[in-house]
C-alpha cells in the first residue's frame, strides 16, 4: 500500500489455510517511496526486523504481549503510533470489502488471484478517478497550498 495515497501497489494471494504473514516478504515494494514498512501484531519476529534492516526498510510492527508478560506503556504508545499510520492501510481493505470480500470461492489459486488483482485494479481506478476530480496529482506532487499560492503571487507581483 502507497501510505500517502492509499494506492495498493502489489497484491500476493494466497490460500485461506495460509497466515498473511507468510507473503510479508513478498509485497515490499523496493520502488516505493517510502521505506517505512508498517505491520500489525501478527508480523513480529527477530528474523524480519533483521531482514528490513538488511533491506534498508525502517521497521514499524506492532508489538504482541506475551502471556504473563503484558506490554509496557512504552510498547502500548508505539503501538498506537503505528495504528494511526495503519488506518490508513485498511480503508482499501474495507472497500474490497465492499466489492465483494477476500473471499474468493473459485476452483484454482489463479481464478482466485485474477479477482483479487481485478478488485485491486478497480479499487485504483475509483482512487485515480477521485484524485483527478478533486485536482490532485496522484504520482507524488501535491497540490501547492493557499499559502504557497498567496506567497508566489506577491512576489511575483
Amino acid at each position: 500500500m502507497d501510505v500517502k495515497h492509499k494506492f495498493i501497489r502489489k497484491i500476493v494471494t494466497g490460500t485461506a489455510s495460509e497466515h498473511d504473514s507468510t507473503h510479508f516478504d513478498e509485497v515490499l515494494d523496493e520502488h516505493n517511496t517510502s521505506r517505512d514498512a508498517y505491520a500489525d501484531k501478527g508480523y513480529p519476529s527477530a528474523q524480519r526486523s533483521e531482514m528490513l534492516k538488511t533491506l534498508g526498510y525502517r521497521e514499524h510492527i506492532q508489538r504482541k504481549a506475551k502471556p504473563g508478560q503484558p506490554l509496557s506503556e512504552c510498547q502500548k504508545q508505539r503501538n498506537k503510533r503505528i495504528a494511526k499510520i495503519r488506518v490508513r492501510v485498511e480503508h482499501p481493505f474495507a472497500q474490497v470489502h465492499h466489492m465483494g470480500g477476500k473471499l474468493i470461492r473459485t476452483i484454482g489459486q489463479a481464478r482466485a488471484t485474477v479477482a483479487m488483482t481485478m478488485m485491486a485494479t478497480c479499487y485504483n481506478l475509483k482512487s485515480l478517478a477521485m484524485f483527478l476530480e478533486n485536482e490532485v496529482d496522484a504520482f507524488y506532487k501535491s497540490r501547492p497550498q493557499k499559502s504557497e499560492v498567496r506567497l508566489l503571487g506577491s512576489i511575483g507581483g
